[in-house]
C-alpha cells in the first residue's frame, strides 16, 4: 500500500487532488457571493418599484449623478414635450429580446425651466437604414404629467455599449444628459424617466412599446435562486470538491486490488 502511494504516479495524482479541493471551495464561495449580491439587488430594486412615487427633482439635479440606490424608484415630471430636442437610441432590443431597433427619448421641459429626458420606449426600425431617421410616434403638445422608472445616465463603463460618436443626425448610442445638455437650451436634470404612464393617456398614434419593468419575464425557477443560477453553482462546486476524496479513494482502492493480482 505504502509502495503504491509513494510511486510518482500517485504523488503526483494525490498532490492535483489537494490542489483542486481549495480551489473548487473557492469557487463555491465566489458564487454563493454572488447570489447574495444579486439577492440584495433584487431586494433594492422591488423595494424602489414599490416605493410612492416622488417628483424626479427630489431625486436628481443637473450635473448630478444618479446613486444606484435610487434606481427604479417612481418618479414624475410635469411639463410639456419638446420634440424638437427628440432623438433615437439605436441598437435597442423590444420587449421580447429578438428585434433591434430604437428607443425613443423626448425631452420634457418642466415649469421650472429644467428639462426631463424621457424615454418613451421601444420603435421598429421599418425600412430605416443606415443615417436614416426612423418614423417615430407623434408628440403630444400640450401640459402633461409623465410617469416612470428613474435611470442613471448611461455610459459604456455602466452598459458596455461603446459610444464612437459621429453618429447620424438625431441618433445616439447612449441616453446621457451631459451628452444631450449640448442640444438642449434648458438644463436638464441627470438621469432619465423610463415611461411608464402619463396624465392625460398619450394617444395610440403618441405611444411606443414601453421597456419593460425589470421584473417581467422571470421564469419561477429563476426567482427561486435570485435571477441567477450562482447558488445551484455554488453548491455544485462544493459538491465536487466532496468528492474528490471520494474518488481518490475509490481509484486508490481500485489500484491495491489490481496489484495484489498480478
Amino acid at each position: 500500500m505504502f509502495r503504491i502511494l509513494l510511486t510518482r504516479r500517485w504523488v503526483v495524482l494525490t498532490l492535483v487532488f489537494l490542489a483542486v479541493i481549495p480551489v473548487m471551495i473557492w469557487l463555491g464561495q465566489w458564487q454563493y457571493h454572488r447570489y447574495q449580491q444579486t439577492n440584495r439587488n433584487n431586494a433594492m430594486i422591488n423595494g424602489n418599484l414599490s416605493a410612492a412615487a416622488v417628483p424626479m427633482e427630489a431625486l436628481s439635479k443637473p450635473g448630478a449623478t444618479i446613486p444606484v440606490s435610487e434606481m427604479y424608484r417612481t418618479v414624475t415630471a410635469r411639463g410639456h414635450f419638446d420634440p424638437a430636442h427628440q432623438f433615437v437610441v439605436r441598437h435597442r432590443t423590444d420587449a421580447s429580446g429578438d428585434n433591434i431597433g430604437f428607443y425613443l427619448v423626448t425631452p420634457l421641459i418642466q415649469d421650472d425651466g429644467k428639462a426631463v429626458l424621457v424615454n418613451r420606449g421601444w420603435i421598429s426600425p421599418g425600412n430605416t437604414m443606415g443615417a436614416q431617421f426612423p418614423a417615430v410616434p407623434s408628440t403630444p403638445s400640450g401640459e402633461i404629467t409623465v410617469t416612470g422608472r428613474l435611470r442613471p445616465d448611461e455610459t459604456t463603463a455602466l452598459t458596455g455599449i461603446r459610444n464612437p460618436g459621429g453618429m447620424p443626425d438625431r441618433q445616439f448610442m447612449l441616453i446621457n444628459s451631459g451628452e444631450q445638455q449640448r442640444r438642449v437650451g434648458e438644463p436638464l436634470l441627470a438621469g432619465y424617466l423610463e415611461l411608464t404612464g402619463s396624465s392625460p393617456a398619450l394617444p395610440s398614434s403618441g405611444q411606443a412599446e414601453q421597456v419593460p419593468n425589470p421584473n417581467d419575464n422571470q421564469s419561477d425557477s429563476m426567482a427561486v435562486v435570485g435571477k441567477g443560477v450562482h447558488l445551484p453553482y455554488a453548491i455544485q462546486w462544493w459538491v465536487f470538491a466532496a468528492l474528490i476524496p471520494v474518488a481518490w479513494w475509490f481509484l486508490f482502492r481500485r489500484e491495491i486490488k489490481l496489484a495484489r493480482k498480478a
